[in-house]
């Protein structure tokens, strides 16, 4: 069979990604993309000296505001993905004009406010902690008489990694915790008494195609995800639960682009949604290394319009975040065989500040 000659290979339909972000998220997002054949352009106030724009073929720095840079940054992409999830709706209105963008604003929208999410979670009979509206101090006493023991009180916006929490139980000083989180759009969620933390991830396309992942095991401390082993080790009729949970999550929201739903599995053996993030998520990285097409790659192929990849896992895997507080490991970690460093490339090592991760087989 004769090859074909360059000139008769079509390029791709999408040639330039556009990254709303410049984190490490929007980092490996490029890395992908780059490793497909194409471009990234990170658009950020930051861009221009960021984990994500170091390595990006172009950047906008330009405020979320700024419709002006944002028109200019559609003009010069074929799609659009976001890093994170608290984007301004505007921006995705504005650059839904030049082209499709990705989670898409209902994904967006949904993530955005936890009483959103855990209100369509219900909708769609999957399960949830209980949980209450909280507006006032008042509205906080008697959520709490009906809850009858621990709770957890949360900002129902842009709290991540821990912040904007504050655990609570009868006959603590209610008002003072209220007070805490300098909010008056808060959730009370009741406690939990879970075995496990599990991670789910899908990708869909703009066809509505599905791919899911392994399910990710993960451990936090002190609010922030430390490990993460997949596949998980837990009933495979748990593991169907949570992919039905999430790929109807996922069409519910008509998501493109992938999409992670974190779930608590209880004393009792249910399955309990926590939240979901359409993005690329942190208990996932180890897909880099350990499956078939890493959760950045499905993303960039979904963007691109090109037929998802397999998602096999090799074995099992272990994801160990890296902290500014475990900088001084690195040298060492350089030497270990068998593991796979991964850095952002973030300039200042902060306590509590994710600086990067590695991954390696267990199994």
């Amino acid at each position: 069979m004769t090859n074909p000659h360059p000139s008769q290979l079509s390029p791709p339909a999408v040639a330039t990604i556009g990254i709303l972000g410049s984190g490490q998220l929007g980092r490996m997002i490029a890395i992908a993309a780059c490793q497909l054949g194409l471009r990234a352009h990170i658009y950020a106030p930051d861009a221009a000296h960021s984990p994500a724009g170091d390595i990006a073929h172009d950047t906008t720095t330009a405020a979320y505001d700024d419709e002006t840079a944002l028109r200019a940054f559609g003009e010069a992409v074929d799609v659009v993905t976001s890093e994170f999830e608290n984007v301004p709706s505007r921006v995705l209105e504005i650059l839904g004009e030049y082209g499709p963008v990705s989670p898409g604003t209902k994904a967006l929208h949904t993530a955005q406010h936890r009483i959103r999410e855990k209100t369509l979670a219900n909708d769609l009979g999957i399960g949830t902690p209980r949980f209450w509206h909280i507006r006032s101090i008042n509205d906080l006493n008697a959520a709490m008489a009906e809850l009858d023991g621990a709770g957890i009180l949360k900002t129902c916006q842009l709290g991540y990694d821990g912040k904007g929490q504050a655990r609570i139980a009868p006959g603590d000083d209610l008002t003072a915790a209220f007070a805490s989180l300098g909010s008056d759009d808060v959730i009370l969620e009741e406690m939990i008494a879970f075995t496990a933390e599990i991670s789910f991830l899908v990708a869909r396309g703009i066809d509505g195609s599905i791919s899911h992942f392994p399910a990710s095991m993960n451990d936090h401390s002190g609010g922030i995800l430390a490990r993460s082993i997949a596949p998980a080790a837990i009933d495979p009729d748990l593991i169907k639960t949570g992919q039905a949970a999430c790929e109807m999550l996922a069409n519910a929201v008509d998501l493109f682009g992938v999409m992670a739903l974190e779930s608590f599995v209880t004393d009792d053996g249910r399955l309990l949604f926590n939240e979901i993030a359409p993005r690329p998520h942190n208990s996932f990285h180890w897909t880099i290394e350990g499956c078939a097409t890493s959760q950045f790659t499905q993303l960039a192929r979904t963007l691109a319009s090109m037929e998802m990849g397999a998602t096999n896992a090799y074995g099992r895997w272990q994801m160990d975040n890296l902290l500014g507080e475990d900088m001084g490991k690195v040298p060492a970690l350089i030497k270990t065989p068998g593991v796979h460093l991964h850095l952002y490339g973030k300039a200042e090592a902060k306590t509590g500040r994710k600086m990067g991760h590695t991954n390696r087989q267990i199994g």
